[in-house]
């Protein structure tokens, strides 16, 4: 509510400022609550009071017919329309929302014969208040624009623009166009759709979204569609959907009613001008996958390409199969949604289009009646990961001559499969880190996913792959053209897929997958095209780097961006497992979430693992003796930036020549010591890298581990089964870029230590929470109000970036990174 706890000459006051401060809204008429006319400029000619609004005002949240009744009893019994001009609106407020209806609608009311004007009108008890209130009912739930001050500021702010001018005799409704049906649909989500007598969870489940019910709303006049090839179809007070021919040939459909005598309908909708232009029917009925909601659309796939990148993958397409390629070879697009990775080709006789949602058939067949440069019958509804390729003459679904194609061995080879296939997965990075949880069912349901699951792994938890495992197998030698993550080539998890795939690759770009509607992360999304009839292992695949700005292309010809695949034995966790020690005390506790890049935030070192971490065996635990290989870990893994480019690279085991280079060694140590999240409520702080005298503390540190161990006060053990060997250990000598993050950090801790009541065991995570607090959830603030503070850590920030410059280098030169 956005007017909340606050009296009513208060919200009037609000009102005015912030809604109708062009206007003048000081004269009081009688004992109407608000009046709003235009503002009288010095020396202009008086015409008079020439109003557009009188309203109700009341505090709180109060019931629309009931503040109407009392305006109109208010005007009723002083008449005060024969004294003034009345307003093209009348109009009600309180702390939550207003609402407007046209004077004309309403007028009648005030010469109706045999009533009883004199009546308190603040007296709801009354047979005349009752009386006016079924009156005004039937208007409103008919005529009245209604507007809630927060969700449709931007909207109400346009309405006042549009109408509240003087001599303006008919409303101004909001125009709907293809730039703002989205945020309108929204809206309607929160307003229209719970008034819909349906179940929205069974329907969703036999493939009814709320979505087909906007579109029929939206692309009505008068209260009735326009466009009868819609899935849903409004008919004036219900929703017609699922026609169909029975067995005895009739007609049949099903019915859906509002819970509300169709109020919030109406309400919502006197506030836009319907339908749209019909310049912009197609773009919004083509753009349906923007109005399924997010769980479906991640099963289903309903993502729309981006037509730079339909236009791109074309090229691409051409560039490998020749400037003919569209005679001399058949398509299909077997994850086709509403059909628009297709828009540009033109021998419709060569193209199939099929799709899980029957309401995207409904959409495609009604593009091809507006032009689409497709076959009806060759845009059909298939589930590609469920259904059999049995041809529709013998009771399947597949169109015969695409199945005589898939069948025949040399005319499949002339069939590309170009798809941008759905991107959901059983698990994602934010279920890996503890931010989301798993997508249940998402890809773990489907035929292809059991068939598969035994032969390629956990890859099969991925839609996309599904689609590759079932093509590869089932539709042999064809070739492939498909968006789609990079996972597949050099990921952990597709290393028994990459033993069953084996295709040739072609030529491909990357380009930013945020690029795509509704798809969120900063990851690239590639466009490859195979030769699958020629059998290859995926060793390296080189793709052309794309950008897009100010919505026009940028081709980076010499760009270009390799992704490689590895073995088992080639990532970093083999090598971080040989440094493993379970003998002695930890110090710490290495957090592993994953080897390649999205999983970065998900590095860190801490005091204490969740139970989560140590049931999935994702920790390792930091030693004494193990310290040195377990900061260059870290130090690796967070040094570089991620990217949306590198975001998919894998870090890999090494080769030896780290264990000769020292100050790297120390490079990274001193890089761990400032980046760690180890905390002193959860025992000794052994990471203290400075003595007492250094930061002037005021007592004795409970540990004093971490300056023994870089002044080589400390023994390790060479951990051996049959000969434990002891290394004397020598004193750390560190790079001048590393000692100036030592005396930027000490600055700080000496700040810190100058603090009355600073606990002398402090870390450098709780140091920064003394500075920084914590909001209300909980989480720490990113800023501190403390001055000083503020420039010494940033001084310390700044110094491990130039740091971090230093030890990247190596990273590559080591072979953590190819």
């Amino acid at each position: 509510m956005k007017y909340k706890n606050v009296r009513e000459e208060e919200i009037k006051n609000s009102v005015a400022t912030d809604f109708f401060d062009r206007f003048d809204c000081d004269k009081i008429i009688g004992f109407i609550d608000f009046a709003v006319k235009l503002k009288r400029s010095a020396g202009s000619i008086d015409f008079g009071d020439e109003y557009l609004l009188w309203a109700e005002a009341k505090t709180g949240n109060h019931d629309v017919y009931a503040m109407f009744t009392q305006l109109v009893l208010t005007i009723g019994k002083a008449r005060t329309f024969d004294k003034v001009m009345p307003p093209p609106f009348l109009g009600c407020f309180d702390g939550e929302k207003i609402a407007f209806v046209p004077y004309s609608e309403i007028q009648n009311i005030f010469y109706q014969n045999d009533f009883n004007w004199k009546v308190t009108p603040s007296n709801t008890e009354t047979k005349e208040f009752q009386q006016v209130y079924n009156q005004l009912k039937k208007v409103i739930d008919k005529d009245t624009m209604i507007f809630d001050f927060e969700r449709d500021e931007k909207d109400l702010q346009q309405f006042i623009k549009q109408n509240f001018i003087v001599g303006k005799i008919e409303t101004t409704k909001i125009k709907i166009d293809k730039n703002n049906f989205i945020i309108i649909y929204n809206k309607w989500l929160q307003t229209v759709k719970p008034s819909i007598d349906v179940n929205w969870d069974l329907a969703k489940k036999n493939g009814i979204i709320d979505g087909d019910f906007y579109l029929a709303d939206l692309l009505s006049l008068e209260n009735k569609t326009i466009k009868d090839k819609l899935s849903v179809i409004l008919g004036q007070n219900q929703y017609e959907l699922d026609k169909h021919k029975n067995k005895a040939g009739l007609f049949t459909s099903s019915h859906v009613e509002f819970n509300d005598n169709q109020k919030a309908h109406n309400s919502f909708w006197n506030r836009y001008e319907r339908p749209p232009r019909e310049e912009y029917w197609d773009y919004i009925v083509e753009r349906r996958d923007l109005l399924v909601p997010q769980d479906v659309r991640e099963r289903k796939g309903s993502f729309f390409t981006p037509q730079i990148w339909v236009e791109l993958s074309q090229k691409y397409i051409a560039d490998v199969f020749g400037e003919d390629w569209q005679d001399e070879y058949y398509v299909w697009d077997c994850a086709a949604g509403t059909g628009n990775l297709l828009v540009g080709l033109i021998n419709k006789d060569n193209i199939w289009a099929s799709t899980l949602d029957k309401q995207d058939v409904n959409v495609m067949h009604d593009r091809i009646d507006n032009g689409a440069i497709l076959w009806k019958e060759q845009a059909f509804q298939f589930d590609f990961l469920n259904d059999d390729f049995t041809p529709v003459s013998k009771g399947g679904k597949l169109p015969d001559e695409l199945y005589n194609i898939i069948s025949n061995e040399e005319r499949r080879k002339k069939l590309i499969i170009y798809i941008n296939p759905p991107y959901a997965e059983h698990g994602d990075i934010k279920q890996k880190t503890k931010t989301g949880r798993n997508k249940e069912g998402v890809a773990t349901i489907t035929n292809t996913h059991k068939y598969f699951s035994s032969i390629a792994g956990t890859a099969t938890r991925e839609l996309f792959a599904q689609f590759f495992l079932r093509i590869f197998k089932e539709i042999p030698d064809v070739k492939l053209a498909s968006f789609s993550k990079l996972k597949f080539i050099n990921s952990q998890n597709f290393l028994k897929f990459r033993q069953y795939f084996k295709a040739e690759y072609k030529k491909g770009f990357i380009c930013k997958a945020n690029t795509f509607d509704n798809v969120k992360g900063n990851f690239p999304i590639g466009f490859l095209i195979w030769d699958m009839s020629n059998k290859q292992d995926i060793t390296k695949v080189e793709m052309d780097v794309i950008l897009e700005r100010d919505n026009k292309t940028i081709y980076w010809k010499e760009s270009t961006k390799s992704f490689y695949s590895f073995a088992t034995n080639d990532f970093i966790s083999g090598w971080l497992r040989e440094f493993y020690d379970k003998r002695n005390d930890a110090i710490g506790h290495l957090i592993l979430p994953g080897v390649d890049f999205q999983a970065q935030n998900g590095v860190y070192i801490t005091s204490r693992p969740t139970e989560s971490d140590v049931k999935q065996h994702k920790t390792a635990t930091i030693t004494k003796n193990n310290l040195l290989e377990m900061s260059i870990y870290l130090a690796v893994r967070k040094v570089i930036p991620a990217t949306w480019l590198n975001d998919r690279d894998q870090f890999l085991y090494p080769n030896d020549r780290w264990k000769t280079d020292t100050e790297f060694q120390n490079d990274c140590l001193a890089y761990t010591l400032f980046n760690n999240n180890i905390q002193s409520q959860y025992g000794v702080n052994q990471w203290i890298p400075f003595t007492e005298a250094e930061v002037s503390s005021q007592r004795k540190f409970e540990s004093r581990f971490m300056t023994d161990f870089i002044n080589g006060k400390l023994k390790q053990s060479v951990e051996n089964t049959l000969f434990p060997e002891v290394k004397e250990s020598k004193k750390l000598e560190f790079s001048a870029e590393a000692q100036a993050v030592f005396s930027a950090g000490k600055e700080l801790w000496k700040y810190y230590h100058a603090q009355p009541n600073c606990n002398v065991n402090a870390s450098l995570y709780d140091i920064r929470e003394h500075f920084q607090g914590r909001n209300d959830k909980g989480k720490m603030n990113a800023r501190s109000d403390d001055e000083r503070y503020t420039e010494l850590i940033a001084d310390l920030r700044d110094r491990i970036k130039v740091l971090a410059k230093k030890i990247e280098p190596k990273v590559y030169e080591y072979g953590f990174l190819k």
